[in-house]
């Protein structure tokens, strides 16, 4: 089967060529947001959505007119392309109900620019060639295997990186482990295993918190716009960043440990955007503990359970194994010893069944409701029941089974006569 797996790598690009990735970025940003607009104009009038290639039509005529000479000048065709397929791609997933709609770009705001040919990669020297740009070096920090596809550069707190996407033909693999494990996702324990193991959480963003805080207060203080301003910016764009590293840090060395020693894993399907909703309520109907449940907002994005589960999936795939997504309800409530369900089953971190006796950590109990949950899901695979329905993995695979079903979902948002998530 092929693989296909991106490499990162630091770049260390000069003045100049600073200067021409920013404008690479501009106008890809532009383009996205020129082609954005004109999809939601003739969704006013009642218009289907153009496709991609009447996009990339559009946009030949976007280069060719003289009122705006900078877009030829501050890009390629096949980068500004890329601008147009990246836009296509989030409204496939927006009709597929993967993401909200699609929004206007800004600058600083993730820019980026892939270059999908037109490059050289010198690895064994640590630079690489990219078209207008010319050689740029990169911190080489680990190999490159596979043939290289493409090449997106990035800008994330004040540091270019250079993403290099490579392919590779790889034998389907063998899970080294025959064990199957359910995982429970919480904030007071960040992961419970079916096999009683925990795993604490990290909460880089709570030790973080005052000097970010503090970071903030500086820059509001500053002038609007001025260098102080961008000075403190980038100091709080760098304390981001950090957390955010930490972060991935943690759930990277977590998912690859438990994708190497389980042949299948099976996690709860949380809705995390329902879960942080904003309690502040309406001027007619107030909201109540608005306080309480903004740091508990805070405290939930800070985990990260979809990066966590987004790296176990692959993870799981490429060592051979099986990962399925349950639906999380009642997964706390439920004895796995009688099967007796209630609130009063659970209390705070302690599960003790009213029905049996049965008693164990709370977390625990909901990671081995996770499991069996999991291999009922299996078994209807197997069988070829209906699958209890979990978003996200099933809708994927419908996308990719069934080439209508980006049509069907757009024509139903149509007949609602708006774009909503």
């Amino acid at each position: 089967m092929k693989r296909h797996q991106a490499f990162k790598f630091e770049l260390r690009p000069n003045g100049a060529q600073v200067r021409l990735l920013r404008q690479f970025a501009g106008t890809c940003r532009f383009v996205y947001n020129k082609a954005l607009a004109l999809q939601n104009e003739r969704f006013e009038r009642g218009e289907k959505r153009l496709t991609f290639g009447q996009m990339g039509l559009m946009l030949t005529q976007w280069r060719a007119d003289k009122t705006i000479p900078w877009l030829k000048a501050g890009g390629t065709a096949q980068t500004q392309q890329q601008a147009l397929k990246n836009l296509e791609a989030a409204f496939v997933n927006f009709f597929l109900k993967r993401a909200d709609c699609p929004r206007f770009k800004k600058k600083g705001d993730g820019d980026s620019v892939r270059f999908p040919q037109h490059f050289k990669i010198d690895h064994q020297n640590g630079r690489v060639w990219l078209v207008k740009l010319g050689w740029m070096r990169y911190r080489n920090s680990q190999s490159i295997v596979g043939t290289v596809k493409s090449v997106t550069v990035s800008l994330r707190a004040g540091k270019w990186f250079a993403s290099i996407l490579a392919e590779r033909e790889v034998e389907i693999p063998l899970p080294e482990s025959r064990s199957a494990v359910g995982i429970d996702l919480g904030v007071t324990t960040f992961a419970a295993l079916s096999t009683g193991q925990t795993i604490a959480p990290l909460n880089s963003y709570k030790k973080h918190q005052d000097a970010l805080a503090k970071a903030q207060r500086r820059m509001d203080r500053k002038v609007l716009n001025s260098r102080n301003w961008r000075k403190e910016k980038a100091r709080v764009s760098k304390l981001n960043a950090r957390i955010a590293n930490v972060r991935r840090d943690f759930l990277n060395k977590a998912s690859t440990a438990i994708s190497k020693k389980h042949a299948m894993v099976c996690v709860e399907d949380l809705k995390v955007k329902n879960m942080t909703r904003s309690a502040s309520g309406t001027v007619d109907a107030p909201g109540k503990s608005i306080r309480q449940k903004s740091s508990l907002n805070r405290v939930i994005l800070d985990q990260g359970w979809c990066t966590f589960r987004r790296m176990l999936e692959y993870k799981v795939f490429w060592n051979g194994g099986i990962f399925i997504a349950v639906p999380p309800k009642y997964t706390s409530q439920t004895c796995p010893a009688c099967g007796h369900v209630a609130a009063i089953n659970r209390s705070k971190q302690q599960f003790a069944c009213v029905e049996c006796s049965y008693h164990n950590h709370a977390d625990v109990v909901g990671a081995m409701n996770v499991l069996r949950a999991g291999h009922a899901q299996l078994a209807c695979r197997v069988n070829g029941a209906a699958i209890p329905s979990a978003t996200g993995t099933h809708r994927s695979d419908l996308a990719i089974s069934w080439p209508g079903a980006v049509e069907v979902a757009e024509s139903r948002w149509m007949s609602r006569g708006r774009y909503s998530s």
